[in-house]
């Protein structure tokens, strides 16, 4: 497969944008084409799985907003500027050569994930747009679901007369099928795992494949000493409860000691009534008795669940030590009416995602206009973030001369 990947990236390096788009689009037909088959087979895939989690259930169902999501991401893919073949930079150098950066395309990508069907279309999606080929590794609880959608996309690859091999699905479900992907260095350019910590720990360690990693999602939310109080509740609570178990959901709350009094009961008694968990420090405890104690444990603990630590900080300084010291480096947020205060903070915080006023939900690829992603990078080499189909793309350098010599 991993061959095969690398075979169909040389045609699909000579494919025109249009060419891309169109499969793209066609993918989305397919895709509705096969509507009934797809939810029989993400029923099977639930009924073969009884025990799950609730959250994990959720995760692994395709429902009507899901599936209308998967086409939209499909389309929004299809309808984004092309990236690849972009001018990055250029110059004519005082020996008449003309010299320009170029975006190109990775290569190829293998992408290792649990659940969630929806990784796969988006995965093909982002792929397919920045011109790489893809091999698809998806969780052995969704097998069925993945199946009919690889089917459709390499279906609608081929109608589009582009490489069916640009998307690939292993089907294989053993545990030794991700050692031996891991093992293809000589086909595969990245390796993108899109999971828990010990997923992506267990593949940046047994590969030589350059990997793109996203660990925790640790977010935390500043409220200012001067943030709007209403302004302050909405965000707190949308940030923690819109979904609580992604990755940009807010972990911790760090409220000013000079506005704690005014500011954070009425968000402490939002988030109650969204049946949240509030776990604080002493002086948290004060202002909330009812609040269980935070340990040190909970400052570095991404819950992904209807818990939330609160702190209070004495100053921007102390937030800023405080996400420095705890933080994931994946989205963190000020609430504040002073632009000095926002200033600092995005300055000084070193987060992929920095927000102002803002919830940390918004920190994905659709909220910044990018489309279908295949993750939020917490790395910082080379993308960090949202990785979408301009991010999946790499750059070579084009020198034309006229017989020009090195003098």
């Amino acid at each position: 497969m991993a061959q095969d990947a690398k075979a169909a990236r040389s045609a699909l390096a000579v494919a025109s944008g249009s060419a891309r788009q169109d499969a793209l689009n066609r993918m989305a037909d397919k895709l509705l084409a096969v509507k009934d088959a797809l939810f029989v087979a993400n029923e099977e895939d639930l009924a073969a799985a009884p025990d799950l989690s609730p959250a994990f259930r959720k995760r692994l169902q395709i429902n009507e907003k899901i599936f209308a999501y998967m086409l939209n991401r499909l389309r929004e893919a299809a309808a984004l500027p092309d990236p690849v073949g972009r001018v990055l930079e250029g110059r004519t150098m005082p020996s008449g050569l003309q010299v320009s950066k170029v975006a190109v395309p990775i290569g190829v990508i293998a992408i290792i994930y649990e659940a969630r069907p929806n990784v796969t279309t988006d995965a093909a999606a982002v792929a397919l747009k920045s011109g790489n080929t893809v091999i698809l590794k998806g969780g052995s609880e969704s097998i069925r679901t993945n199946q009919v959608l690889a089917k459709a996309m390499r279906e609608a690859l081929a109608e589009a007369g582009l490489p069916a091999d640009a998307v690939q699905l292993i089907e294989r479900t053993d545990h030794g099928v991700v050692a031996e992907l891991l093992q293809q260095d000589a086909y595969v350019d990245l390796v993108i795992p899109r999971g828990g910590k010990q997923l992506i720990r267990a593949v940046a360690e047994g590969t030589r494949i350059p990997v793109l990693k996203h660990y925790d999602g640790i977010c935390h939310q500043y409220v200012a000493a001067d943030a709007d109080p209403a302004m302050a509740v909405a965000v707190v609570v949308n940030s923690k409860c819109q979904r609580v178990e992604v990755c940009n959901a807010l972990e911790t709350l760090l409220v000013d000691a000079d506005g704690a009094k005014r500011l954070l009961p009425p968000i402490a008694e939002a988030l109650r009534k969204q049946g949240v968990e509030l776990r604080g420090c002493e002086e948290t405890q004060k202002l909330l008795p009812d609040c269980l104690p935070a340990t040190e444990e909970d400052w570095d603990t991404e819950y992904l669940a209807p818990i939330l630590s609160i702190k209070i900080v004495h100053g921007l300084d102390e937030a800023v030590k405080h996400i420095t010291r705890h933080g994931s480096g994946h989205t963190d947020g000020i609430i504040t009416s002073s632009l000095e205060l926002a200033r600092r903070f995005t300055a000084e915080v070193d987060s992929a995602s920095v927000l102002v006023n803002a919830s940390t939900r918004l920190s994905g690829g659709g909220d910044y206009g990018m489309g279908a992603v295949v993750g939020i990078s917490t790395d910082r080499l080379h993308a960090r973030g949202p990785v979408g189909p301009a991010e999946l793309c790499t750059y070579k350098w084009i020198a034309v001369g006229t017989g020009t010599l090195r003098k």
